[in-house]
């Protein structure tokens, strides 16, 4: 079964979605196609990344992961198609497998360049349904990588420039909310295996998280592990640090928005 993967910031008002759909079928009409999200925020190439992470390994060996999140379209940006041991990912060199890279086990990167593989005709703002979409079509349909392009070296490719958690100098570890569930939980750019390291260095069993002036002592194992409208800490099912509210939205009870500082305190 040939399995392609869609991630994009185009949401489903529009046609944009259901055209890559159509292209994908009318090269390789046995491809399964899967939603993971098209509602990451318009050009949030951080989201993007996360989410990547997050979503990737539950797949079947040989899936294509396409990721359109690509502000720069039509500009100088390659397109990569990256290979690690189980999964290809097609994206825009942006720093989006950022994060991907830093984790997997990549075997090979080539920058498509090859347009026989493109549509015949190539718009500057919709390289999702006439670059990205045939690629991945003609891949499932047994088309080699090597022959979309060319190898890239990979540490040509672009990485994110955004801050990670960090170590304040009163020894706080400092992240933020990277992102809003709709449920209204804050998920943080802060790890479990940093947390653990964090409360090893500071001999911590329960660590105490603040956000705002809010302290919330201690992780919890789920939503129900505090009464109604009581915030509440936890590792989510990404493996980050997660804010809620029992029954509630952390975010209206918090006022809080992607961004805002989250400090585990020593």
């Amino acid at each position: 079964m040939s399995i392609i993967t869609l991630l994009t910031d185009f949401g489903i008002c529009d046609e944009y979605v259901g055209t890559m759909k159509g292209v994908i079928l009318s090269i390789d009409p046995s491809a399964t196609i899967i939603d993971i999200t098209h509602h990451i925020e318009p050009q949030d190439i951080v989201q993007a990344a996360y989410a990547i992470q997050s979503y990737y390994r539950y797949f079947p060996e040989g899936t294509v992961h396409v990721v359109v999140v690509d502000p720069d379209v039509g500009g100088e940006r390659a397109i990569l198609a990256l290979e690690t041991g189980r999964y290809i990912f097609l994206a825009p060199d942006n720093g989006v497998l950022s994060l991907l890279m830093d984790e997997a086990d990549v075997k090979s990167v080539i920058c498509v360049d090859n347009s026989a593989y493109f549509l015949k005709e190539i718009s500057r703002t919709f390289h999702g349904r006439d670059i990205f979409s045939p690629i991945a079509a003609h891949i499932t349909k047994g088309v080699k990588l090597q022959n979309l392009g060319s190898v890239m070296d990979q540490n040509d490719i672009k990485q994110l420039n955004v801050q990670k958690p960090y170590v304040a100098d009163n020894g706080d570890l400092v992240g933020c909310i990277l992102s809003i569930d709709r449920f209204g939980n804050l998920i943080t750019d802060i790890g479990y295996n940093r947390i653990k390291r964090f409360c090893r260095l500071h001999r911590q069993k329960n660590p105490e998280v603040k956000i705002g002036s809010t302290k919330i002592t201690g992780l919890s194992e789920n939503y129900e592990s505090k009464k109604a409208k009581t915030p509440l800490a936890l590792i989510g099912s990404r493996g980050y640090l997660e804010i809620a509210v029992g029954n509630d939205s952390a975010k209206l009870y918090f006022s809080a928005k992607k961004g805002d500082p989250i400090r585990l305190i020593c």
